[in-house]
């Protein structure tokens, strides 16, 4: 029964006293002022202003419309500035969750210069080591899901961040370190050191070792990059990782790198977002922030063409 326009106009009363000025704020005419507020009145049984005085003064009732009206009225015109920054893409939501134990070494930095440039948008980001991030995406839950394993859902875009070699990480004492290239048959007798994950999801499987039907001596599982590193140097196994992961370690002389194959594995990063998003200016933005920052801060990564 009540609407935004007799908050608005109850509201304009008070400020302006009288109902002369008070229409003009309004921009209508006194007539026609006088003639919704009568309206409301028969509508709610009950008088909003007392006209026997002057100025005219608002009942008890009207006071209460009126106490509703400072309530809801600064929250409508701040959703209103908001949806003309919304339409201007200027402000939104971007949650991120990153499918990517590596990822944290250059999404914090590209997220950091985003916030810079983007104030207004609303940011977080999480794991998704725990949880199916791609149908979160499609519930609305997040934004941003930066993945490696795109999977075909209709609402999902998959928008490409760069390409990268997946490499296997030896100790320098491993035999295996003097290969150049490595063959699936080689990993039958090492313990592969992987993440936490799924083995449908860990592409050293999916792209190397079953296609050959390999099976590793023994699987052994951390869940930081910096701990698989250790655990490799010290020959307590042999993992497959991001080249761009593995270049800090690899100056400290502790680690050497193989190619998984003559060909190699190489795989691709793409950050999956819903298809009603992908123009929206300030995903466009945090998109080209984030190739930006990766060929700032990584090595051996390439442009998907």
């Amino acid at each position: 029964m009540l609407e935004i326009r007799h908050l608005e106009t109850l509201s304009a009363i008070r400020d302006a006293g009288s109902l002369q000025e008070a229409a003009e704020r309004l921009h209508v005419t006194q007539s026609a002022l006088s003639h919704q507020l009568r309206d409301l009145e028969v509508r709610l049984k009950t008088p909003l202003l007392n006209r026997r005085t002057r100025p005219a003064r608002l009942t008890t009732a009207g006071l209460r419309i009126l106490a509703l009206a400072d309530q809801i009225l600064p929250q409508v015109k701040a959703t209103e500035r908001e949806l003309q920054r919304l339409a201007a893409g200027r402000t939104g939501r971007l949650h991120v969750a990153i499918d990517c134990h590596s990822c944290f070494q250059w999404l914090l930095p590209a997220l950091d210069a985003f916030r810079h440039d983007w104030p207004d948008v609303e940011l977080d980001l999480s794991a998704a080591f725990s949880f199916a991030p791609l149908p979160a995406l499609v519930r609305g839950d997040l934004d941003v899901v930066v993945t490696s394993d795109p999977q075909a859902i209709e609402a999902i875009e998959y928008l490409p961040l760069f390409r990268y070699e997946l490499m296997l990480a030896v100790a320098a004492a491993n035999p295996l370190s003097q290969y150049k290239y490595i063959e699936p048959y080689q990993l039958a007798d090492q313990v592969l050191i992987t993440y936490p994950v799924e083995r449908q999801r860990l592409d050293v499987f999916t792209a190397f070792l079953d296609p050959a039907d390999i099976e590793p001596a023994a699987l052994r599982k951390a869940e930081l990059t910096p701990m698989i590193a250790q655990l490799v140097a010290s020959q307590r196994g042999v993992a497959a990782l991001p080249n761009w992961a593995l270049t800090e370690y690899l100056d400290q002389g502790w680690l050497r790198l193989c190619h998984l194959g003559t060909q190699g594995v190489w795989r691709t990063l793409y950050a999956a977002v819903r298809g009603e998003d992908v123009q929206a200016d300030y995903l466009q933005a945090f998109i080209k922030q984030a190739r930006d920052t990766c060929f700032k801060t990584l090595t051996g990564i390439k442009a998907v063409r």
